[in-house]
């Protein structure tokens, strides 16, 4: 058995039965491998487009994602999507070739330190020098991928070393001393939060995308005690987005009653999230009133990084969740309820009708056609707030999005690893023009495959997100945001892979379009013509509080005092 033969092998012994990727030289030896294994390979048109869908493949399925590359240039196209794996903490492993081990460290043809620049950006990588280690190696990254605080580890093994004979042996017993992450709790700990939730006054629960795998204890906690739920945008699914007890997303753009809630709030309960800077605005102005923060995370490193932190509590959410369920009693919040709700009625999530169609009103009239039984995938920019805000998702691992890196163009291959991950359900990737067009190549990842994703592009002709802020910061000054002179015909770029392609321009056609996507046969890209001027609101600057928090457009004179 050739070192090859032994990844595959070893990649079988994990449970791997779909690898993303793209062929090369350094990894040949592999994929003339994997040519007899049983593992479904999945290429796609670039490494890129490899990476995101092995995210969101993990994403959806709550299992680790696979994508493999070449050596140099292959390897290299991984690095943005490993970045984003590790920013939103997503189990992916990715099996890189590189030049044969005489060979390292004299710039070989399409040489590069993978391992060196990968370091900052995943929990661990490895260069596999002795081909009987390959077992091993796998095992282990498998393991630090999915356990504790997930995220992406690496594997760069030589052509040599594919090509070796292998002599090992694939029973290996896991040792890593130095990784030992706590999951559960510190009973006392736990006991000061329950504490502490009952003596509150206006307390809230906050929940991140480290709770996504909680969901049932979440609820049944919510429900138990009638905590008011925040979900950040990492977070949504974790907790029923049409439950009475849920406020909706923080942040620069959050709901005005969550945005309210955390700035009164006097006990924060948050669990599975890192106070994203996007969440926080300005932190020394962050929930002045709460004088108990508690935060549950896995990961001990985030607890008091950006804000400080009363009680600590380190631990898997899930099994922090359950001790507390024990615990945990009904809470008398009446009255703050009663200001949550004033907040939920005067300020609900709306848009103005204007004559032109607008990205708000046609995500909107797609959750009301699916009744949100969708997985949504977003690509990075007005559209996938919007989304966040009118897709209300109700079910875990639903809404997979670039939180942490803010990645453009992960829109349609997200799509399609989350189409691999769960093959029956409708996957609906709500894109913009702009962020569309950095991963469109991947139309022939969903040709090839017959993949019935489908592809909702939001046109509003601009670098939108990039524009607003421009309109509101920058005195108007448009600098290179305008795309409408050079942007393709979408649906007849669709129908150039042989994809069928709409196009609804009209506010009177919208309906129909909706339909047309949704009773399509196989896959769609649909072109929306949106209003070029739209804004997402409400909107906290950048560095900014809840009480800076603007409803409207400032041309339009409403804001909201916290």
């Amino acid at each position: 058995m050739k070192g090859a033969e032994a990844l595959l092998k070893a990649l079988e012994r994990e449970g791997v039965e779909v690898i993303f990727g793209h062929p090369g030289g350094a990894i040949m030896p592999t994929y003339d491998a994997l040519y007899d294994s049983n593992i479904r390979h999945i290429l796609v048109r670039h490494e890129q487009g490899g990476v995101h869908a092995a995210t969101a493949y993990a994403r959806a399925s709550g299992r680790v994602g696979v994508v493999m590359a070449t050596s140099g240039p292959g390897a290299l196209n991984l690095v943005t999507g490993l970045a984003d794996a590790y920013m939103d903490s997503t189990p992916v492993v990715a099996i890189t070739g590189n030049v044969p081990r005489a060979l390292i460290g004299t710039d070989a043809f399409q040489e590069a330190d993978v391992t060196g620049v990968t370091m900052p950006i995943t929990k661990h990588n490895y260069l596999v020098q002795d081909v009987n280690e390959i077992p091993r190696v796998v095992r282990e990254a498998f393991h630090i991928a999915a356990t504790g605080r997930p995220g992406p580890v690496l594997i760069d093994i030589p052509k040599d070393v594919q090509l070796a004979e292998f002599t090992g042996d694939f029973d290996v017993a896991l040792d890593l001393p130095g990784y030992k992450p706590t999951t559960k709790g510190h009973p006392k700990q736990i006991e000061r939060a329950l504490d502490a939730l009952e003596k509150a006054e206006r307390p809230i629960l906050m929940v991140g995308g480290g709770a996504q795998h909680a969901h049932g204890e979440l609820l049944t906690f919510a429900e138990k005690t009638g905590l008011p739920v925040i979900t950040t945008l990492m977070g949504l699914g974790a907790f029923p987005g049409n439950h009475p007890l849920w406020l909706g997303m923080p942040g620069m753009h959050g709901t005005v009653a969550a945005n309210r809630a955390i700035h009164h709030a006097d006990v924060i309960l948050a669990i599975g999230l890192r106070f994203d800077d996007r969440v926080t605005g300005k932190v020394s102005r962050f929930a002045p009133h709460a004088h108990t923060i508690i935060h549950v995370d896995i990961d001990p490193a985030e607890i008091g990084k950006v804000v400080r932190t009363h009680i600590p509590i380190v631990g898997d959410a899930r099994l922090v969740l359950k001790e507390m369920l024990k615990g945990a009693k009904p809470l008398r919040l009446a009255g703050w309820w009663r200001e949550l709700e004033e907040w939920r009625t005067r300020y609900p999530l709306r848009w103005k009708p204007k004559p032109h169609l607008q990205s708000q009103e046609v995500i909107r009239a797609f959750f009301e056609a699916t009744g949100g039984n969708a997985i949504v995938t977003t690509g990075v920019g007005q559209h996938q707030m919007f989304a966040a805000q009118f897709f209300p998702v109700t079910r875990p691992r639903s809404f997979i999005t670039s939180g942490g890196l803010g990645t453009m163009g992960v829109g349609l291959p997200f799509a399609i690893g989350a189409k691999f991950a769960r093959p029956d359900e409708l996957v609906i990737d709500f894109d913009g023009d702009g962020s569309f067009q950095m991963t469109l190549q991947e139309l022939a990842t969903v040709v090839k495959y017959g993949l019935d994703v489908k592809v909702v592009i939001l046109n509003n002709g601009y670098l939108g997100m990039v524009r607003q802020w421009q309109d509101l910061f920058h005195a108007k000054r448009y600098s290179e945001v305008y795309l409408a002179d050079s942007n393709p015909d979408f649906a007849r770029l669709a129908e150039a892979y042989g994809i069928r392609g709409i196009r609804v321009e009209r506010k009177e056609d919208l309906r129909k379009g909706v339909e047309a996507v949704l009773n399509a046969d196989g896959p769609v890209v649909a072109e929306f013509k949106v209003y070029h001027e739209e804004g997402v609101f409400p909107m906290i600057p950048a560095g900014g509080a809840a009480e800076d928090m603007i409803i409207e457009h400032p041309e339009e004179k409403e804001e909201v005092e916290a």
